[in-house]
């Protein structure tokens, strides 16, 4: 643990880049992007990407120095597409569109790269995380922010193994020269592309959590993938990767064995707010894909 409370603000500035991959969400994208420009240090640039009209609906007209990306559908492609267009910047900020920051979030951000030139990637610190239960507001989220938010610039920072998709920060130059991109055999939700995306480029510097980098993960249930995709992705997206050697085979079982478990045990008593029985039938589907040597994470686009 680095403590950085007692040194002066970095005089350098770095160019930050904020990207946000959308899809069926366009209300709560509108409110994510209110609360983005209420940052301390503004983002040089915001980019949204989004597959259909119906993805930001008036969302371009009401923020108009905001720039808008279509995309081919799909979290890995739609954020690749912002990748190619801000490569030349210095940090890229990926947040998931109902992802709300702290009003101090960019500048600590902007700190821990020009003091640790040996950090390629960040994580801030998640409040809360309506990902896991039915969804947080809008309102609650604000006011949880309000109650966390660093007066200065002070932060610590933590190895972590990857970064956690909902609020991902990168710097640029090693993506450009290695022409890292996220995995679009990873198709959708994409679920687990952070921590591909991480363990690609884990070899040229280190990945950290950082405190005061405080966010709230709204978890909206609207636009997200169905049980049965998510519980087939569940499966085959871990031993891909395993196949592939961003994440180790005992990090893969381990995945693989908790989440089918975890599906078996809940679908006794579903929670309101989770698709349990189709995740469990999307598991048994990838597992019988895996016997007879047909499993792949692309199956989902057919499903």
């Amino acid at each position: 643990m680095v403590d950085r409370s007692n040194q002066s603000p970095a005089g350098d500035a770095m160019r930050i880049v904020v990207g946000i991959a959308t899809h069926g969400r366009a209300a709560i994208l509108s409110e994510t992007l209110s609360e983005l420009l209420r940052q301390r240090r503004p983002a040089d640039e915001i980019i949204v990407a989004y597959a259909e009209d119906a993805d930001v609906g008036d969302v371009p007209s009401r923020f108009p120095a905001i720039r808008f990306l279509r995309s081919p559908i799909g979290s890995s492609r739609q954020r690749n597409r912002i990748l190619d267009s801000c490569i030349e910047n210095e940090i890229v900020v990926f947040i998931d569109d109902d992802f709300y920051l702290s009003a101090g979030y960019l500048e600590v951000i902007e700190r821990l790269f020009v003091e640790h030139p040996e950090v390629v990637a960040a994580t801030g610190s998640v409040v809360a995380d309506g990902i896991h239960g039915p969804g947080i507001s809008g309102e609650v989220a604000k006011s949880l922010l309000r109650g966390v938010d660093a007066v200065g610039q002070n932060y610590e920072i933590k190895e972590r193994f990857n970064t956690y998709g909902c609020n991902m920060s990168f710097r640029l130059a090693p993506i450009r020269e290695h022409q890292i991109r996220f995995d679009e055999l990873l198709p959708l939700y994409g679920w687990a592309e952070d921590v591909d995306f991480s363990r690609q480029l884990a070899r040229y510097g280190l990945i950290v959590g950082v405190s005061s980098a405080y966010g709230v993960h709204l978890g909206n249930k609207g636009g997200r993938t169905s049980g049965l995709r998510f519980g087939y992705s569940q499966i085959a997206n871990p031993i891909y990767l395993a196949r592939k050697g961003t994440l180790s085979w005992r990090l893969a079982l381990i995945s693989v064995t908790s989440l089918s478990a975890k599906n078996i045990l809940k679908s006794l008593r579903p929670e309101p707010n989770v698709d349990r029985l189709g995740r469990l039938r999307g598991n048994l589907i990838a597992f019988a894909d895996l016997l007879r040597g047909e499993l792949s994470p692309l199956k989902i686009t057919r499903m």
